[in-house]
């Protein structure tokens, strides 16, 4: 998928395959950078271990090699890695790539990489705490201390610790984050996403994401098609009562970053709007969609402080399914109309600043003509 924001990246209709052809043509750039990583001499080996095993693995069992790749727990690794090549980065993505691997039983051989202290196999949703020393991946996966002392730290009836647990379908909470840049913050009003229960039981998070979860697939069921196929966790930053906050990084696709609420309607905002975050930054994966994104600023509808065009883009793509959401529910539930109308009022002022300012470039051009066909329909409310 080239320059194809098709017509439905913002709504998706039945049947729609957007949001896959996105993941898809991710994959293939992530699959082509791995072997131009720069590894320092102490990693090369391992990493030439994990690049042959990916290649092996293509032929042998190509969907469980795909399937690796998928995980934003390597994803988030090799976006990082363009911007800056820390070794620290790389010995946890080959090491976690070889765990997935050898979990998925797609090992030919033996590899063997360098140890990080910790790593996180989704595909198990385990994590492994380790020391210093190397991991030897075949049937089972091997921690070796500098001392050669050897200990089993998955196969033979060896597990880790639990990293992630199941919401439904291939979507799970996450109790270990590994994204490096967790604790970049661009919201004014938060601190970072460091992992935070806010003190509820994991079963309270389970029932509430799983309760907005169903309400997105009652009313915007293509949309929870594709939140099937490209989300695989939600990281977990508190609890209040009074307000809701959420993030996600253009770095981490397959994750979003919600705090929990008791009102599962703002829970299913949240997870829409997030959701939508991740599809534009998968498209931002081909190339920019405006040519002015970042330079002015301008007010923005749904953030106190001024915001690029990139930052409007965003927000009113996100709110947009939202205000669908509603326009579905308030036939129903005609108290929600309020919050309908402020959610529809907010989008027309974000696609007003984008039709006066936006310089879009071609691949951009298809969504700001889908944002503004959803403006007009609309109208009147």
């Amino acid at each position: 998928m080239t320059g194809a924001a098709g017509c439905d990246l913002t709504i998706p209709g039945p049947g729609s395959t957007t949001a896959r052809g996105l993941v898809s043509w991710g994959l293939q750039r992530m699959l082509r950078e791995l072997p131009g990583l720069a590894a320092p001499a102490e990693l090369r080996a391992g990493h030439a271990g994990v690049l042959q095993a990916l290649r092996t693995g293509l032929e042998r069992a190509p969907g469980a090699v795909w399937s690796a790749l998928r995980r934003p727990t390597i994803g988030t690794l090799i976006r990082c890695l363009r911007g800056e090549a820390r070794a620290a980065w790389l010995a946890e993505l080959d090491a976690t790539l070889a765990i997935e691997l050898a979990v998925a039983g797609v090992l030919a051989r033996p590899i063997v990489v360098a140890a990080p202290s910790r790593v996180v196999c989704l595909g198990a949703r385990q994590v492994f705490v380790l020391g210093p020393g190397v991991l030897r991946c075949a049937a089972e996966v091997v921690h070796v201390d500098p001392a050669g002392r050897e200990r089993v730290v998955w196969g033979a009836g060896v597990t880790g610790g639990v990293s992630h647990v199941e919401i439904a379908g291939a979507l799970a909470l996450a109790l270990v984050d590994t994204n490096p840049l967790a604790l970049v913050e661009a919201h004014p009003d938060k601190q970072g996403n460091a992992i935070d229960l806010g003190g509820q039981p994991i079963e309270r998070w389970v029932a509430g994401l799983r309760e907005a979860r169903a309400i997105v697939a009652d009313t915007l069921p293509a949309l929870a098609e594709e939140i099937e196929v490209v989300l695989q966790q939600v990281v977990p930053v508190g609890w209040d009562e009074q307000r809701h906050l959420s993030a996600s990084y253009q770095e981490a696709i397959g994750t979003v970053y919600l705090s929990l609420h008791p009102n599962p309607l703002t829970l299913a905002e949240a997870l829409i709007h997030e959701f939508s975050h991740n599809k534009l930054h998968a498209l931002l994966e081909q190339g920019p969609l405006l040519e002015n994104a970042f330079v002015p600023l301008f007010g923005s509808p749904v953030r106190p402080d001024p915001r690029p065009l990139h930052g409007v883009l965003l927000a009113v793509h996100a709110f947009l399914p939202v205000a669908r959401m509603y326009e579905l529910l308030v036939v129903g539930r005609p108290e929600l109309r309020r919050r309908f109308a402020e959610v529809v009022a907010g989008n027309r002022e974000a696609a007003a600043t984008l039709r006066a300012h936006a310089r879009p470039t071609a691949l951009g051009a298809p969504l700001l003509a889908e944002i503004d066909r959803w403006d007009r329909h609309y109208e009147g409310v």
